[in-house]
């Protein structure tokens, strides 16, 4: 049975959001104060928001990705296998 998510994992998701948005902002100003063209700074700010983003949400994903008991157990029976 799963446990209950604690207060950490349910707010990892606003941290991750957060920090894209604060990163995009950032190149969307950046942009924006090189070019003085709203459309093109629109567009590195979503750009960029997805790209961080994603690539936090998957370093998110390999650094807590620890294998439970089950997991272990099963883990252990395919290398048992082979």
């Amino acid at each position: 049975m799963a446990q209950a998510p604690n207060r950490r994992d349910r707010t990892r998701p606003a941290e991750l959001l957060g920090l894209s948005g604060v990163l995009a902002i950032f190149v969307g100003l950046i942009s924006f104060m090189a070019t003085r063209d709203i459309v093109l700074a629109l567009i590195f700010l979503g750009v960029t928001f997805i790209l961080v983003l994603v690539t936090l949400a998957t370093l998110a994903l390999t650094v807590n990705s620890t294998p439970t008991g089950d997991e272990r157990d099963d883990l252990d029976e395919q290398d048992r296998g082979h």
